[in-house]
């Protein structure tokens, strides 16, 4: 949006990687002082802005811009978790959620990287210093917004509700929602390494029942782990947990994850009867009925694999 407005010169580029970062550090110094976890968000903060000036600065490199966002999750996340001592066993078991969370993700987006060579998302942001010190500024701001509920839970001073059906059914969701990410990922990683079908679209499996299923478990799993923590919460200004899920699914479903995914099939798969009627006839992210196979009278019968 900034860039729109601005104008995508290098004048125009620095003028919106500036601004980018004032917001995302205005946001991430605001909530962090209204709720009392500054220290947290410049654990986060500092964890980024280090691997940028070290690597990702010099060598102009996004190689380990995914997996530092995983390396600060589980730093702020232990930092959290070991402030105090005496710690409940609703605030351990969340602990470990949000680690194996992440570590499952950082390693499966480091490989990735590592297979793909680079990551298009950001190969005009890679232009301006600025701009590209925003990417990781914005990711500090993600992992801050997004662990809000775990860090106001491992703050609270007051007794924890004793563990009931309540958080073993939230945790059974979340264990739900992650082998749904966990799955589909796999899914998809094993269609694209098949040399058949470097110029085909997935949809078998979990990807005929919704056109994104890991955000659909990435977006459940905070929204389960929100649930659980607000039994601890005390104050009204801690409803800005919220923003957790919330960002969450702005992220995916209007910034990073459909628009950019979706625009890049439209432009290689537009012109297919086949992927218009996926796309057309699939739920985007919450599982529902296949498209099922293309009608005879719009296009061929033979629907891709």
């Amino acid at each position: 949006v900034f860039s729109e407005i601005m104008g995508d010169d290098a004048h125009g580029q620095m003028r919106t990687g500036l601004v980018t970062n004032a917001v995302g550090l205005a946001l991430l110094g605001g909530i962090a002082s209204v709720l009392g976890l500054q220290w947290h968000g410049l654990l986060a903060l500092g964890i980024q802005w280090a691997v940028f000036l070290l690597h990702g600065l010099p060598f102009n490199s996004e190689r380990f811009y995914d997996s530092s966002g995983s390396l600060t999750f589980l730093a702020v996340n232990a930092y959290a978790l070991l402030q105090h001592p005496d710690r409940h066993t609703r605030q351990v078991v969340n602990g470990f959620l949000v680690t194996m969370w992440a570590t499952r993700l950082g390693t499966f987006l480091f490989t990735r990287i590592l297979k793909d060579g680079h990551d298009v998302r950001f190969d005009k942001i890679k232009r301006s210093p600025f701009r590209w010190l925003a990417a990781w500024t914005l990711q500090a701001l993600w992992v801050f917004l997004v662990l809000l509920p775990v860090m106001i839970s491992n703050g609270a001073a007051t007794q924890h509700p004793p563990i009931g059906g309540w958080d073993i059914g939230l945790w059974a969701l979340w264990g739900v929602a992650f082998l749904l990410e966990v799955v589909a990922d796999a899914q998809k990683s094993a269609f694209r390494s098949q040399g058949e079908n470097r110029d085909k679209f997935l949809t078998s499996g979990l990807w005929a029942y919704s056109r994104h299923p890991n955000y659909c478990g990435e977006i459940l799993m905070w929204c389960a782990l929100l649930l659980c923590c607000a039994q601890t919460f005390t104050a009204p200004v801690q409803g800005l947990a919220l923003l957790s899920p919330l960002f969450t699914a702005f992220l995916l479903l209007k910034v990073t994850g459909v628009p950019m995914l979706e625009a890049a099939g439209r432009k290689k798969w537009g012109h297919l009867p086949q992927y218009t009627h996926y796309m057309e006839n699939t739920n985007a992210i919450v599982l529902g009925p296949p498209a099922g196979p293309l009608p005879p009278a719009t296009g061929s019968a033979t629907r891709q694999p």
